[in-house]
């Protein structure tokens, strides 16, 4: 018994000692393991409290200080509108059809605190009245100063002061990746601010059915839809460098891209439109094609950069400063050109008469040339709005006397002295005509011309009378 007692007793102590050396061992890799976990996995809590990761990008500042600088612009459209399927598709303009009254809506942004608002040409296209709603839902009826079909905008102007606005940035200091808001009202939801990154810089999408049209848009991924045109994409810090513009969509609505108007040109056409009433092109003279690896194998170029100049316009700006066919510009001052749409964004922020350097690669030599730019016509005047029309139209106006508008019982109009080639000869006018009314609105001087022809985008009806008595009407498409 003594025996069987002894070894009970050896049997459990040494279990005993196994249980404690097992437990000591299992706490100790138990802890080391914790440790590593903690070391290698940098997990931190959430509190319910809506806290963020410290490394989360914070837009609540920059959202604060652009959302009430935009507007919701709404607009009575004339009821003559064209339906453009392509124009729409892209675009997604959100007109609302009635029977009486047709309007649309879209986004402006106010750039400064005396009422002037930029927004889309396509957005107050046709246009017949245009009012902003502010974010503080103060209402207000918007006069279009001018409009820019070959940039896609316009600038509006409101009789209101101390009106808060959106600082312009620099579009040329915008790099792909980096974060950018879009602020807007798609659908007609006020005051929506959506965040992406910078996908892409200088595309050319071909959406602006215009002979001149400037189209070097800055691609994100923010989320656009139809009433965020004319609205304001601005970077991290809320300075404006864009005008959301376009969305490319196989529903007409936002599926991935949106693309925005760089500021640089924003700023260029705003400037033009208040001082000359219509923006001054400034122009080469050149004919260009992108350089690709097909075209530098062909030509025997080397180093695949620049726009190729595939031809001159005969007394054209290059030509004059000794710009050849077969060179490559490489530079506009001091910015790259690597693409057509880059080459178009950067000579569009000039004028006529502006001289500008271009560094050109010519036979593998680099070459600094001075270039003075011509407007359209090869020259380098500067053209006002009424001027840049009468041209247009071919013709030279003046006041119908007294006695003409006694005998013709007509109060207002405005009478083609002279004709030349141009649209007006081309419709049928003949000279000694008077024009008394474009579309609905009367003609009484070359002001209420232009602006009658602002307010216009795919056609019109002018109205008048010849000196023989006869009335006429004729079509006018622009």
């Amino acid at each position: 018994m003594k025996k069987i007692l002894s070894s009970l007793l050896i049997a459990c102590l040494g279990g005993f000692a196994a249980l404690s050396l097992n437990h000591f061992v299992y706490q100790n890799n138990t802890s080391e393991k914790s440790r590593l976990i903690q070391e290698r996995i940098p997990v931190k809590l959430t509190a319910g409290n809506g806290s963020q990761l410290a490394s989360a990008p914070d837009f609540t500042q920059s959202a604060e200080m652009s959302v009430n600088g935009v507007v919701h612009v709404k607009t009575l459209v004339s009821g003559n509108r064209n339906y453009d399927p392509f124009f729409d598709y892209f675009f997604g303009n959100p007109y609302r059809n009635s029977p009486n009254q047709p309007t649309a809506s879209g986004s402006g942004v106010i750039i400064s605190e005396d009422g002037y608002i930029v927004t889309n040409n396509h957005v107050i296209a046709n246009a017949e009245k245009v009012e902003v709603v502010l974010n503080d839902k103060r209402e207000y009826q918007a006069t279009v100063i001018g409009r820019d079909p070959n940039t896609d905008l316009a600038l509006l102007k409101v009789d209101a002061k101390g009106l808060p606005f959106i600082y312009y940035g620099n579009s040329d200091d915008v790099k792909v990746g980096e974060w950018a808001l879009a602020v807007g009202n798609p659908f007609s939801l006020t005051s929506t601010v959506t965040a992406g990154i910078i996908s892409a810089k200088g595309r050319n999408i071909n959406i602006l059915n215009e002979k001149f049209a400037i189209e070097s848009f800055i691609q994100t991924d923010a989320a656009v839809n139809p009433g965020n045109s004319g609205g304001a994409l601005v970077n991290a810090k809320g300075e404006l460098i864009g005008i959301n513009s376009a969305i490319a969509s196989n529903t007409g609505s936002y599926s991935g891209y949106s693309f925005a108007i760089p500021v640089n040109i924003v700023r260029k056409v705003v400037a033009d439109l208040l001082e000359y009433g219509d923006v001054q092109r400034a122009f080469i003279g050149v004919v260009l094609e992108d350089l690709d690896a097909k075209l530098a194998s062909k030509k025997g170029i080397e180093n695949i950069k620049g726009v190729y100049v595939a031809g001159l316009n005969a007394g054209g700006a290059a030509e004059e400063a000794g710009i050849k066919q077969g060179d490559v510009i490489l530079k506009i001052q001091d910015a790259i050109v690597n693409n057509l749409p880059e080459l178009q964004e950067q000579i569009g922020r000039y004028r006529p008469g502006d001289k500008v350097e271009l560094t050109v690669n010519r036979e593998g030599d680099v070459k600094v040339i001075p270039v003075v730019l011509k407007n359209k016509n090869g020259d380098t005047r500067l053209i006002r709005y009424s001027e840049s029309i009468a041209n247009e139209l071919g013709a030279e106006f003046m006041a119908p006397s007294d006695k003409e508008k006694s005998t013709l019982r007509f109060e207002k109009g405005l009478k083609v002295a002279k004709l030349k080639e141009g649209k007006l000869k081309r419709i049928g006018i003949r000279e000694g005509f008077i024009i008394t009314h474009i579309g609905d609105k009367p003609v009484d001087s070359i002001e209420d011309l232009t602006n009658a022809l602002k307010s216009e985008r795919r056609g019109m009806l002018i109205e008048g009378i010849y000196p023989n008595g006869t009335r006429a009407y004729y079509g006018l498409g622009i």
